[in-house]
């Protein structure tokens, strides 16, 4: 292990795993009620048994720059990527979210209300109130303008786990690749590309409720392809699955606009980060109809199956470009700091 942090280490790749799994989860207690799900398990949260139902707790910080960004900001971001983290675990029913917020020294007031407003709407369409919070002040210099970490609460009568998938499962997106990464991307290096470049920013909770409530048998995985995009989403989850993943490339939804800015780049959209997605294990039997389910929300209108889970190459990730195949390798780190 290296013996000093670097960005790589929260960039949610192989060496932010590495690091949490080496620090944080090496002998941290586990005593917890049977049937629930731990730090160890490294999943978007934890799960604990509450008689027939389960508590489930998530927590996140924000650190993106710039902090607002065309499609939304930093509030937003907030509370959207705290209620993704609990729908992925099948937890809909938001019970409250928390919401600490540090300041530099010399932030603009307007600015802050801005995000507290934004906060304020997200909850709202999330139907997740902010119950408490905190907020400190540090000096010019020692942070970069505004840095907000939150926790979420909800309950679930199925836990979702990412480790989940089985040989034969489909591979589901709830929408287009890329888009929040290259839409920060563009303003944080003025790219003046031509086209809308907007975040896909947004909470999910309802998307998640609308599908587990025609289909929550036919689910055996979800997670919401964020840092380091839906290629270190799916290795990830094939690595705790035991399987390989076939990735057909022409069924992959991207933007021409996220396509052009990721070729100017030198950035495959697979590593893009994505905030308002979901990547979804399926049964094959049921994969049609899913998707069809999904095209009747607003947030899954343009979902679509995009690869199998396969026994060969367990843990690994397969691109099938129509003319051949090749590995996806996985990365040590995103190519986008400060990217949520």
């Amino acid at each position: 292990m290296n013996d000093r942090i670097l960005m790589k280490h929260g960039a949610g790749g192989r060496a932010m795993r590495t690091l949490i799994e080496e620090t944080f989860v090496r002998g941290a207690p586990g005593e917890l009620p049977e049937g629930s799900v731990g730090l160890d398990a490294m999943d978007d949260g934890a799960a604990i048994r509450m008689g027939d139902r389960w508590l489930v707790m998530t927590a996140d910080s924000h650190v993106i720059s710039p902090a607002f960004f065309p499609g939304g900001d930093i509030g937003r971001l907030a509370v959207a990527g705290t209620v993704n983290d609990l729908a992925m675990m099948g937890a809909t029913e938001v019970v409250g979210l928390t919401c600490a917020v540090i300041l530099e020294e010399g932030y603009p007031r307007e600015e802050l209300e801005r995000i507290v407003a934004s906060i304020r709407a997200a909850s709202r369409e999330a139907r997740a109130p902010v119950v408490t919070g905190d907020t400190k002040v540090m000096g010019r210099g020692e942070i970069d303008g505004i840095v907000i970490s939150t926790a979420g609460v909800a309950f679930t009568s199925r836990v979702v786990r990412d480790s989940g998938l089985r040989v034969g499962d489909r591979i589901v997106v709830t929408g287009t690749l890329g888009d929040h990464g290259m839409a920060v991307m563009s303003v944080r290096h003025n790219l003046g590309l031509e086209g809308e470049l907007l975040s896909d920013v947004a909470p999910l909770g309802q998307l998640v409720a609308h599908l587990l409530s025609k289909h929550g048998d036919a689910v055996t995985a979800m997670k919401d392809p964020t840092r380091g995009g839906l290629a270190s989403a799916l290795h990830e989850m094939a690595s705790k699955g035991g399987v390989g993943i076939v990735l057909d490339e022409p069924s992959l939804p991207v933007r021409d606009e996220v396509r052009s800015a990721a070729d100017l780049l030198g950035i495959d959209p697979l590593y893009v980060a994505n905030e308002g997605k979901a990547v979804l294990g399926m049964r094959p039997e049921a994969a049609e109809a899913v998707v069809a389910t999904l095209r009747e929300h607003p947030l899954g209108r343009r979902a679509a199956i995009v690869g199998t889970c396969v026994a060969e190459r367990p843990g690994a990730l397969v691109l099938d470009t129509g003319f051949g195949r090749r590995l996806v390798a996985e990365l040590d780190g995103e190519p986008l700091p400060r990217i949520c």
